[in-house]
């Protein structure tokens, strides 16, 4: 059965699709959806047979912990013990394509975080996952919307073309607006902090903000 390509407007998301896809969030779906970088995988990450879903439509290694979204800083104090670099990385790129890894509280399973107690968290700069997030009342998983190995996805009928069979909805929000994954750093270390992954923000511009 081919996946169900639901369209919403990037700019202005219905309220209507919006709750729907959300509702199928909360019911233990993955969805396909568009995200201020590449086109990601939504599940509910309190939810372990969604996670399950998500390591097995990606066909990913259980050993590599699942990156979130979030609506807010408030937010990811749910969700993580937050050092003070995180703060101020948060108040110049947030929302942004800025991933900060963090201790996770015991709120989130350890299944999320590949059992390594850190959890990469991020608030996207793009409407249509921040209505889901806030419409579902819980974060999102992140994770790019692709089989492990394979190039990421910036289109919906891109997803469609790798994943369908494996998923049942696609968010098909138009293309990404970017073409280059998020940055990630890695603030889970107390003695220091670390580039894991150079994207879309240059590390020197982390650098000259947590190294003043």
């Amino acid at each position: 059965m081919r996946a169900e390509i639901l369209k919403i407007n990037s700019e202005n998301p219905e309220e209507r699709l919006i709750k729907y896809a959300a509702d199928q969030i909360r019911a233990g779906k993955v969805l396909g959806m568009p995200t201020d970088t590449f086109y990601g995988l939504a599940a509910d990450p309190l939810n372990l047979h969604a996670v399950d879903s998500v390591y097995d439509i990606k066909t990913r290694s259980r050993h590599k912990p699942l990156s979130l979204l979030i609506e807010s800083v408030d937010q990811a104090e749910e969700l993580a013990f937050l050092p003070d670099a995180f703060h101020e990385l948060a108040r110049k790129f947030w929302p942004g394509p800025l991933t900060m890894i963090v201790k996770a509280s015991s709120r989130l399973p350890l299944k999320v975080t590949a059992n390594t107690g850190n959890v990469a968290l991020r608030v996207p700069a793009a409407k249509i996952p921040l209505a889901v997030i806030k419409a579902a009342g819980i974060p999102i998983t992140a994770t790019s919307a692709n089989l492990s190995g394979a190039s990421e996805c910036t289109s919906a009928e891109q997803v469609r073309e790798q994943l369908d069979g494996r998923i049942e909805i696609i968010v098909d929000g138009g293309p990404s607006p970017r073409d280059v994954a998020s940055t990630i750093v890695d603030l889970s270390d107390p003695s220091g902090w670390r580039i894991m992954r150079e994207g879309a923000i240059a590390s020197e511009e982390i650098s000259k903000l947590l190294d003043r």
